[in-house]
């Protein structure tokens, strides 16, 4: 006789068995049922049984396979993109995005809303639900939830966002409960830096990598660690907060009331301020960046005490986590790759040579808009079964 215990075990086995061709899928891409045999290490029965329930879920679709020379070709599966989709929602200092997308995580600019972050919270929530609501009418299959990104420090245990040092009309809040609640799906909120750490797992150069970090340099200094393939939050969930380290004890005042912060000196917004300050007048990021590519030997002293302090961060970083990789994001410094040369010999002065080494740095090709999107398919694929390794 059938125990209640051993339908438990079932249950659990066989959606343990559905996240493991879950992984595949996103990991290998469109797959026969005989690839994902073969991929999984599952029996095809049991690979069978489970992407039938897959599809019955809408979590992935078929869809005809390519031409084969010999032989009747097997229909391939994928993640969902007609059957199924996932909105990201970027909150952040200068700009907020949302983003609709198929559960293979494919952003578009036509699927992309963008607006200038407002002063107060309830502007805020208002444009986003406008923009969500928009997307949503234009989705086609189940829309499976929604990924928050914003900078900060989130306090998984009290479920808010407990201090914003860069965006202060978040201290307190908890805006994926509250677009949840006017929306009716479910919404969770995910740290930039982390966002941008799954993405680079899920889709990015970090596919197959167990042990790397994401340092995000742009309005804040953040930092996301992955160790053995499970991502680094502490007890709270408030790890990675590099960006306040003090490094200038007499330095400038940072937005979490400390002065001489590594983020006050370290990331874009630091060249970003500097350049203002000589020129006299306000930039945004798009403007210092075209600023610098016509006239970067005008501001080669600031360009220089960035890329210094940006080295310590790197090397701290790889000093104390060991990564295989190093991924860092960025707009100045990062995305251009004479200046991000210039970064790298100075790291080789602040890092240890072992520690070095081992590791290979890059500039991250993720976004926050793809962070997004890869945090809510993460919570997704997390919440269907645990993982077995």
């Amino acid at each position: 006789m059938t125990t209640p215990a051993n339908r438990v075990e079932s249950t659990l086995l066989r959606r343990i068995n559905e996240r493991r061709l879950l992984e595949v899928i996103q990991s290998h891409g469109p797959s026969s049922r005989a690839m994902l045999t073969r991929a999984s290490g599952l029996t095809a029965p049991t690979v069978s049984k489970a992407v039938d329930s897959l599809l019955r879920r809408g979590l992935i679709e078929e869809l005809e396979p390519r031409e084969q020379a010999l032989g009747r070709p097997g229909k391939l599966v994928r993640m969902a993109t007609q059957s199924g989709a996932v909105v990201g929602v970027v909150i952040d200092t200068q700009t907020c995005c949302t983003a609709a997308a198929g559960l293979d995580g494919t952003v578009t600019e036509e699927q992309t809303r963008r607006f200038a972050t407002p002063d107060d919270y309830a502007t805020l929530i208002d444009m986003v639900e406008r923009d969500c609501r928009a997307l949503m009418a234009d989705v086609s299959g189940k829309l499976h939830g929604v990924g928050v990104s914003v900078p900060g420090l989130i306090n998984d245990r009290l479920g808010e966002i407990v201090f914003s040092p860069n965006l202060h009309l978040l201290d307190k809040r908890n805006p994926a409960h509250d677009l949840g609640q006017r929306l009716g799906v479910p919404c969770l909120l995910i740290q930039e830096s982390d966002g941008l750490c799954l993405s680079e797992r899920l889709y990015g150069d970090a596919r197959g990598i167990d042990d790397f970090a994401v340092l995000d340099a742009s309005f804040g200094l953040g930092l996301a660690v992955m160790s053995g393939g499970h991502l680094l939050t502490g007890h709270s969930g408030m790890a990675g907060e590099i960006g306040h380290i003090t490094v200038a004890p007499d330095g400038l005042r940072c937005g979490c009331g400390n002065r001489g912060c590594l983020e006050t000196l370290a990331t874009d917004a630091a060249l970003l301020r500097m350049l203002a300050d000589k020129l006299g007048r306000r930039l945004d990021i798009m403007a210092a960046s075209a600023l610098l590519a016509e006239r970067a030997a005008d501001f080669q002293h600031e360009i220089r005490s960035v890329t210094e302090y940006l080295a310590i961060a790197i090397a701290a970083v790889i000093n104390i986590f060991n990564p295989t990789t190093l991924f860092v994001h960025g707009t100045l410094l990062a995305a251009e790759p004479d200046r991000f040369a210039r970064v790298l010999e100075r790291v080789k002065q602040r890092t240890l040579t072992a520690s070095l080494a081992d590791c290979t740095i890059v500039a991250t090709r993720s976004s926050k808009r793809q962070g997004a999107i890869a945090g809510i398919m993460h919570h997704l694929t997390n919440a269907w079964a645990p993982t077995v390794r």
